[in-house]
């Protein structure tokens, strides 16, 4: 069972205090480090002191980290040329000795193409798959060959398709809630499919179809790893629970119905009951990046019982 630790910094993080938090990952035994791709705060937090960019944040990590992985839930398509986006994360993997993992989606917030001069297209799903197709077409051409591709939204011409990440294959990750071309997707390009912030039955159903979707395709369902992502809010007590869900604005009760909250042995009951679903990893979003206190009781107290 993998634990991953997904933060999202756009809700107010400096460079400084994601790499606090990478180390403690690090050092406290999670599996990897994780981060949003978004430019603009939500919700009633101040986001100061202003948004970093999920790249260039991993890029740093991944000379200051040895072990953990890295990556993103999710790149937003909207954000970046797929020819730019394969170079940079190729450059990542390589700085990193080989330790990337690429979440890519189609994009979603509206608001944040708004405040950066970003377009922001309508037809989103038919540009990530020609995304897909070219990124991983790039990083998959032999050394000395050259890649074309003349789709719909995106045209590459004898591209030399370098640079070559240090893994033989970087893992993709697709996700969502779509019920029919989103698994489509993922059996053709993931190596692991993602349902974010979703109830145990939604992630049953949705498992579900890619399952039949890779069936379909003639993959065998169990070669892509299954995920889910969901808020963690942990407490060795019931008083603890309610500081640290009052310190993220959210209500304990809420987090219960909807995320991973509770003493440890709620946390693991509950991951269990998402286990039986088939999800094998998990990305526990962290919201209170200054309290690492409490990654450390997440490790001690639910990541041992898990292992």
């Amino acid at each position: 069972m993998d634990l991953r630790i997904f933060t999202e910094p756009q809700q107010g993080a400096s460079y400084d205090t994601l790499l606090a938090v990478a180390k403690a990952t690090e050092d406290l035994g999670f599996d990897a480090f994780f981060r949003s791709d978004h430019f603009l705060r939500m919700g009633s937090v101040d986001g100061l002191p202003g948004p970093t960019d999920a790249w260039i944040t991993l890029a740093g990590l991944a000379r200051e980290t040895k072990r953990i992985r890295l990556g993103t839930l999710m790149t937003a398509g909207t954000f970046r040329l797929p020819g730019v986006l394969a170079i940079q994360v190729a450059q990542v993997d390589q700085m990193s000795g080989g330790r990337v993992e690429l979440g890519l989606g189609a994009g979603w917030f509206e608001e944040e193409h708004k405040a950066y001069g970003i377009p922001f297209p309508k037809e989103k799903i038919g540009r990530l798959e020609e995304q897909l197709e070219i990124v991983t077409g790039l990083w998959q051409t032999k050394v000395g060959d050259t890649f074309d591709f003349h789709g719909k939204y995106y045209d590459l011409t004898d591209s030399p398709a370098l640079p070559k990440p240090a893994q033989d294959k970087i893992p993709v990750l697709i996700g969502g809630h779509g019920a029919t071309r989103t698994p489509r997707l993922a059996v053709r390009y993931a190596d692991e499919f993602n349902m974010p912030f979703a109830s145990i039955e939604d992630s049953e159903r949705q498992f579900a179809r890619v399952r039949a979707a890779a069936e379909e395709a003639g993959r065998r369902p169990e070669d892509l790893v299954y995920s889910n992502a969901l808020v963690v809010c942990v407490g060795k007590d019931d008083q603890e629970v309610a500081r640290r869900a009052a310190a993220i604005g959210r209500e304990v009760d809420e987090l219960k119905a909807n995320g991973l909250a509770g003493t440890p042995s709620e946390v693991v009951d509950k991951i269990g009951r998402y286990a039986e679903t088939g999800a094998g990893r998990f990305y526990l979003q962290i919201l209170d990046l200054a309290d690492l206190d409490h990654l450390e009781l997440i490790s001690a107290q639910v990541q041992s019982q898990l292992s």
